[in-house]
């Protein structure tokens, strides 16, 4: 049988926007459920950076030292394979920003999640559902009510609430209500994700590396390399189609040093495919419902920030909702109120990833040189190399985006 429920704040998703939205709203006395249809928070090759803005956060939430003690690599330097014979150049020296936080974490996102949901819990307004699948909305004279669920074992139920937060991804059922259409920007790559081993005396970082129409991308993650490869979008039958064998000769080819452990990849199995897209939503909201994080909008793997975008829709979002939550009544001006604050870092950093694309990624990807010309590209690497202040810019955005958001006051501890 149904079962009926009741929650002044329903989110769906326990990714990291929905974790941090709802042990924001409990922190502040508003009860919130949150959905996780997954019954553990272990993913592959999910987004693992945590940038300063996040670890100030942390901080403000007063989750500092236990999130130091999580297994983790810091990051202070991004770079690309701009010089010549694709000789990699410091792009973002996030080590020259102010201390404490002029590095990025690279923490496994299930540790970060475990680590909110845990100081979450004994707060008396939250609940976290794991195992339930929201499957639709609840809607009632043209505003949405909550949702019907399904759980791992096969029951179902509807819960009702005040507000409804999509925090579950660029999959998000939200996305196919007729009244949010999100807009759509081409994308010319798609992604492989796989690991290898990492060696003592390799570098460390983020490192890129270039081949035959692919980039290559590592993350070092202390006992291995998170690798990607960046590939023509739609490519990925043909490629597999040329054998393992082929690829790996082609990323060593772009990244020798790593040529030691190509016989560690040993099936196709062990690389996932990312279908790369670049969307946002015209509109995030509808009554009695809100979009943040990439269900709003889906970010492009370039500068890594989407984990910290979603981060801080939320924090946005608790900010500008607590008030309308704790009366009970939250209206269209409210939820209106949070696209009007985020939408303008969503378009700046899209955009930027749309010129990354067009005018890096894609030549790349084409076999033609960054920027369409050689000397541009020389140009704008003497730049970076003989300026290092410039390195500054890109390492502040990569740090903290466009704009910083505060949590809302009764959240902090």
């Amino acid at each position: 049988m149904d079962t009926t429920e009741r929650t002044t704040c329903c989110v769906v998703g326990g990714g990291p926007a929905g974790m941090v939205l709802g042990l924001l709203l409990a922190r502040a006395g508003v009860e919130v459920t949150v959905l996780e249809k997954h019954g553990d928070f272990l993913r592959d090759f999910r987004g693992d950076t945590v940038h300063p803005s996040t670890l100030a956060l942390l901080d403000r939430l007063g989750l500092a030292e236990r999130f130091a003690r999580l297994p983790q690599r810091r990051v202070t330097t991004v770079r690309l394979p701009l010089g010549r014979d694709h000789s990699l150049v410091t792009v973002a020296d996030l080590g020259a920003l102010r201390e404490p936080y002029n590095y990025i974490a690279m923490v496994p996102q299930r540790d970060l999640l475990t680590l909110l949901a845990d100081e979450a819990r004994p707060e008396p307004t939250f609940t976290l559902r794991m195992s339930t699948e929201a499957t639709s909305f609840l809607v009632e004279r043209g505003r949405v009510t909550g949702v019907r669920y399904r759980t791992s074992d096969g029951r179902t139920g509807e819960l009702r609430a005040t507000l409804t937060v999509a925090c579950d991804g660029r999959g998000s059922s939200a996305r196919a209500l007729p009244e949010l259409r999100p807009r759509r920007f081409t994308c010319p790559m798609d992604a492989w994700w796989f690991r290898l081993p990492r060696h003592e005396g390799d570098p460390s970082g983020l490192v890129g590396g270039a081949g035959d129409r692919f980039l290559a991308v590592m993350i070092d993650r202390g006992e291995y390399w998170q690798c990607s490869a960046l590939i023509p979008k739609g490519s990925d039958g043909l490629r597999r189609a040329a054998g393992l064998g082929r690829f790996m000769a082609e990323f060593t080819a772009a990244v020798p040093w790593l040529a030691d452990r190509a016989h560690a990849l040993r099936s196709w199995d062990e690389v996932k495919l990312l279908d790369v897209r670049l969307d946002r939503l015209r509109r995030w909201h509808r009554p009695g419902l809100l979009c943040v994080g990439d269900a709003a909008h889906a970010m492009s793997p370039v500068f890594g920030i989407g984990v910290n975008l979603a981060v801080e829709d939320a924090v946005a979002a608790a900010r500008h909702l607590v008030g309308p939550l704790r009366e009970g009544v939250v209206g269209l001006r409210d939820v209106r109120a949070v696209q009007r604050r985020r939408w303008p870092t969503t378009a700046l950093t899209q955009t930027l990833q749309r010129i990354a694309h067009a005018r890096v990624i894609g030549p790349a990807l084409a076999g033609q040189p960054p920027f369409g010309d050689p000397g541009r590209a020389r140009r704008i690497t003497g730049l970076l190399t003989t300026s290092p202040w410039l390195n500054r810019v890109p390492a502040y955005f990569f740090a903290y985006g466009a704009v910083r958001e505060r949590p809302p006051a009764a959240s902090v501890r």
